[in-house]
C-alpha cells in the first residue's frame, strides 16, 4: 500500500476530531487469487484495499452519543472528512445505551511495523501442481472449476484514550468441483488455510476423482429421516449458526435458542450430550485470530465501546452445559454475567463421554450398516429462531453407505434441523480437525474445527432436484 502510512493518518484522525473521544480503524488488505474453469486457468491477480472507520463519541448532561462512518480512505483529505462527519453525526445521534469508558492506554509492540502484504507468489508450489491436476483430470475426462485467494490484512486501532493496536490476519481459502464430461456427476473439495503450504491440488483431485466414482451408481431415495455422517466441513456450517445465535442481549430477551422462558439465559443449562465442548481462543494453533475486540459499529453482539478488549480462551459449551454466550460489557451488564466478547474463530471437540469417538470420516463410514454420508450443504437459512432449527439442501455428492462402505450416489435433500439438537442427538464422532464450511467460509468465517458426526436420524425434509 503506498501513500501515508497507516499509523500517520490514525494519528492525523485522532488529531482532527473535535470530538470528546475518538477510535480509528485502519484495516490495509492484500489478496491474491487464481480462478480455473474447463481444466484452464481463466483469471489471477492482485487487489489492494484500504478502509478507515472513525468512531466519534461527544458527551452531553444525558450520557455519551456515538457514532461511526467508514470508507475507503488513503489521503490525508479523505480520512479528515470521514472525522468530519463521524463528529457531525456523533453531536446529531441520541445517547448510546451501551455506553462504557473507552479501552485505554495499550500499546503492542509491533504498532510501528508496516502493513504486510501478499502476493502472487503465495502459490509458488500450489500453481504448477494445478497444471499437473489439470491434465490428469483432461485425460480421465474429468472437468475441474474452483479458486484459490488468499488475503492478508493488517488492522490497526487507535484510540484517543491511548490504545494503538496492531494485527495481521492471513486468511486463504481453496475449492475444487469435479465434474465427469457429460456434467451429469459433481462433487466438491475445499478447506482453509493460511499460506497454502498444506495445499496439495493432486490430492484434491484425487478426492474428486474417488466420489466421482461413487457417484456411477445412481439411486433415488424418498424424503425422510436417515442415519447420515456429516463430514467437518458440514459440521462447521451448523455450528457457525450455533455460534452466530449465542448473542447473549438476544438470549435474555427471549429471543433464541439459548433463552430461559420466561425470562434470563440457559447458562449453566445442559443443552448437548455430556463431553461436547464449543469453544474459541484467538491464539488456537492454525486458527489465530485478533486478540483484542474489533467493531465498527454497535449491535447485540457488539460495542464501539469495546474495541480494544483483551480476547482469551472461551467456552460457550463445556462437557455439555452452556456456560457462556457472546457478550458485550453493556449486555453483561444486563444479564449480571462475566464479558465474553465475539472471538473470530470457533472449534467444536467431543470426548469419549459423548457416543463412540473415532479418527476419521472413513472410520465413521466403516461403522455404517445403512445410512447417507454428505458433501456440503448450502442455502443454509433460519426457520425458527428459538429452537434454532435451520433448513438448507446438500449439494455436491450424496452418498450411500451399505454395509461399512460406499455403494453409490443418491439424489439431494432439503433439510431441517438445528444444530443445538444434533448436538444432542448424535451417536458418533471422528476427531476434531481443521474444516471450512462451504456456506460461510470464503466470506464471513474461515476459522474453523470441527469433527465429523453421525446421527442416527438425521431429517431430510423434500427431495430437491438440484444436481
Amino acid at each position: 500500500m503506498t501513500g501515508v502510512i497507516p499509523q500517520d493518518l490514525a494519528e492525523l484522525a485522532l488529531a482532527a476530531s473535535s470530538a470528546d473521544d475518538c477510535i480509528v480503524l485502519l484495516s490495509d488488505s492484500t489478496s491474491a487469487n487464481l480462478r480455473w474453469a474447463n481444466n484452464t486457468l481463466t483469471t489471477n491477480g492482485v487487489m489492494v484495499d484500504r478502509s478507515v472507520t472513525v468512531i466519534s463519541f461527544v458527551r452531553s448532561a444525558r450520557g455519551v452519543a456515538a457514532a461511526s462512518v467508514s470508507g475507503s480512505a488513503t489521503s490525508k483529505e479523505q480520512v479528515t472528512d470521514l472525522v468530519a462527519a463521524a463528529d457531525a453525526a456523533a453531536r446529531k445521534a441520541e445517547p448510546a445505551e451501551d455506553a462504557a469508558e473507552l479501552v485505554d492506554d495499550r500499546v503492542s509492540p509491533d504498532w510501528a511495523e508496516p502493513s504486510a502484504p501478499t502476493d502472487i507468489g503465495v502459490y509458488r508450489d500450489v500453481a504448477p501442481a494445478l497444471g499437473e491436476a489439470f491434465s490428469r483430470a483432461q485425460a480421465a475426462g474429468r472437468v475441474l472449476y474452483g479458486f484459490v485467494d488468499h488475503d492478508v490484512t493488517t488492522t490497526y486501532l487507535a484510540s484517543s484514550t491511548g490504545l494503538r493496536l496492531r494485527h495481521v490476519q492471513p486468511t486463504g481459502h481453496y475449492a475444487c468441483t469435479g465434474k465427469d464430461a457429460e456434467l451429469t456427476r459433481s462433487a466438491w473439495v475445499g478447506g482453509a488455510t493460511r499460506d497454502f503450504s498444506d495445499v496439495d491440488p493432486l490430492a484434491l483431485d484425487a478426492e474428486l476423482e474417488k466420489r466421482l466414482e461413487w457417484g456411477r451408481r445412481r439411486l433415488e431415495l424418498p424424503a425422510g429421516r436417515y442415519e447420515t455422517i456429516l463430514p467437518p466441513s458440514s459440521v462447521a456450517d451448523l455450528m457457525i449458526d450455533a455460534y452466530w445465535y449465542a448473542g447473549a442481549r438476544d438470549a435474555h430477551e427471549g429471543q433464541s435458542v439459548y433463552s430461559k422462558r420466561p425470562a434470563g439465559t440457559r447458562i449453566g443449562e445442559q443443552i448437548t450430550a455430556p463431553g461436547v465442548r464449543l469453544h474459541s481462543d484467538p491464539a488456537l494453533p492454525g486458527l489465530a485470530c485478533a486478540p483484542f475486540s474489533i467493531a465498527t459499529s454497535s449491535g447485540p453482539t457488539t460495542s464501539v465501546f469495546d474495541n480494544g478488549i483483551e480476547l482469551g480462551p472461551t467456552d460457550w459449551i463445556r462437557d455439555g452445559v452452556l456456560t457462556s454466550l457472546v457478550q458485550t460489557r453493556h449486555s453483561a451488564h444486563l444479564t449480571e454475567q462475566p464479558v465474553t466478547p465475539y472471538v473470530d474463530n470457533l472449534a467444536l471437540t467431543i470426548d469419549g463421554a459423548a457416543g463412540g469417538v473415532v479418527e476419521t470420516v472413513d472410520d465413521l463410514v466403516a461403522g455404517t450398516e445403512r445410512g447417507l454420508l454428505l458433501t456440503c450443504l448450502w442455502y443454509i437459512r433460519v426457520v425458527d429462531p428459538q429452537t434454532l432449527l435451520l433448513t438448507g439442501l446438500t449439494r455436491d455428492g450424496v452418498y450411500l453407505v451399505e454395509g461399512g462402505e460406499i455403494t453409490g450416489s443418491v439424489n439431494n435433500f432439503r433439510w431441517n434441523e438445528s444444530p443445538i439438537d444434533l448436538l444432542r442427538r448424535f451417536s458418533a464422532a471422528s476427531a476434531t480437525v481443521p474444516s471450512f464450511s462451504r456456506e460461510w467460509g470464503d466470506e464471513y468465517f474461515s476459522r474453523t474445527a470441527t469433527p465429523a458426526l453421525r446421527i442416527p436420524d438425521f431429517n431430510m425434509s423434500s427431495v430437491s432436484q438440484a444436481l
